[in-house]
Parts: C-alpha cells; sequence; structure tokens
C-alpha cells in the first residue's frame, strides 16, 4: 500500500467497521509474521504456519484494496 492509500485507510478506520477489522488483522498477522522471521530456524509446523500467514495477509490486503476501490467509487 502507498501512502495516499494508507492516509485514506485511516481516515475511514472509524467510519468502516469492515475496514478496521480486516486492517487489524492484516497488521496481527504482519507482526506475527514478523516473530516467525526473526527466528533463527522453523519448525516445520512454523514453516506451514509461515507460508499460511502469507496467504491470509495477501487476501486480506485484496480485501482492504476492494473497500478502498468502494469508498473511492462512492466519492466520485
Amino acid at each position: 500500500m502507498d501512502v495516499k492509500e494508507e492516509e485514506l485507510i485511516r481516515s475511514l478506520l472509524d467510519t468502516d467497521p469492515e475496514l478496521r477489522r480486516h486492517y487489524e488483522e492484516h497488521a496481527q498477522l504482519k507482526q506475527r509474521l514478523q516473530e516467525l522471521r526473526a527466528a533463527p530456524f522453523l519448525t516445520e509446523e512454523e514453516e506451514i504456519e509461515e507460508k499460511t500467514i502469507q496467504k491470509q495477509k495477501l487476501a486480506g490486503k485484496d480485501r482492504i484494496m476492494e473497500i478502498l476501490a468502494r469508498h473511492k467509487r462512492q466519492a466520485a
């Protein structure tokens, strides 16, 4: 997400609960992914978790972008 998208997201968090939920979930997944990547090595389960989180993060970002597009259409 670029800076303008981040600004738009932050401006909409208080008025769009769906966006807030996806944004907060994305932040939590990002944090967990950073924790996993900071480990010197990963167990097989942690490797699977890492891949799952990456997929969830991507799906969440896609949903955030869909919500932003909807808001942009409504504003136009």
